[in-house]
């Protein structure tokens, strides 16, 4: 949490934990290695798994995990608890109480079974992400035609928002999308957006905000 609201780079942050060194002699290997970690544990990812997205052998790649809830063990406590809560009741749901039902918990099938697990643990993540986009969505195209009577808000592609705005707009219509999404729901860390613009989504840079 520290380093979220300190805005540090949370992959370079694991990666001198993991390798005891400071942030600063990170390399660029190091923060690909746990940024597959930090992503891939969302996903349940085994040795096997971040062995198969790395460099790193199976062995390796297993003490790097077992280094990592060492150092973090809410997470491996929150990844038991979820999928222990999931077996009970049959569901997990998101912060503001979307539901999955994952009756392949049950499953006779191993692998059905494990990628049910897997599904219960990234869903309350990945799912409460992607419930406060579409809250966001809907603060946007509240004051979207007063701040700008011709844009539109044409997609969402993950975790960003795509829209058609005059160029002479841009500015203040990326503050609105910014403000929207960083301000929609307030969790203990701090959500950042970024805003950029350009002629076409593969051109965009950056605007201030």
């Amino acid at each position: 949490m520290d380093s979220f609201q300190k805005s540090e780079d949370i992959h370079a942050r694991v990666a001198a934990e993991i390798n005891g060194i400071s942030i600063s002699d990170v390399t660029k290997a190091q923060r690909r290695d746990a940024k597959a970690v930090n992503f891939g544990l969302i996903y349940g990812v085994s040795p096997y798994g971040l062995s198969a997205n790395t460099e790193m052998s199976v062995i390796e790649a297993s003490e790097y995990i077992k280094k990592y809830f060492d150092l973090h063990p809410g997470i491996k406590k929150y990844m038991k608890e979820i999928v222990a809560y999931a077996q009970q009741h049959g569901y997990v749901e998101t912060l503001f109480g979307r539901r999955r039902e994952i009756p392949e918990l049950q499953s006779g099938i191993m692998a059905v079974r494990n990628a049910a697990q897997r599904a219960a643990i990234n869903m309350p993540i990945q799912g409460t992400a992607a419930d406060m986009l579409k809250l966001a969505m809907v603060e946007i195209a509240k004051y979207l035609p007063k701040i700008s009577p011709k844009s539109k808000l044409l997609l969402q592609v993950h975790d960003e928002l795509v829209l058609e705005v005059p160029k002479k707009d841009a500015k203040k219509v990326g503050k609105l999308v910014k403000t929207a999404m960083e301000n929609v729901y307030k969790l203990d860390a701090p959500i950042i957006a970024n805003a950029a613009a350009g002629p076409s989504w593969g051109t965009t840079v950056g605007i201030k905000i």
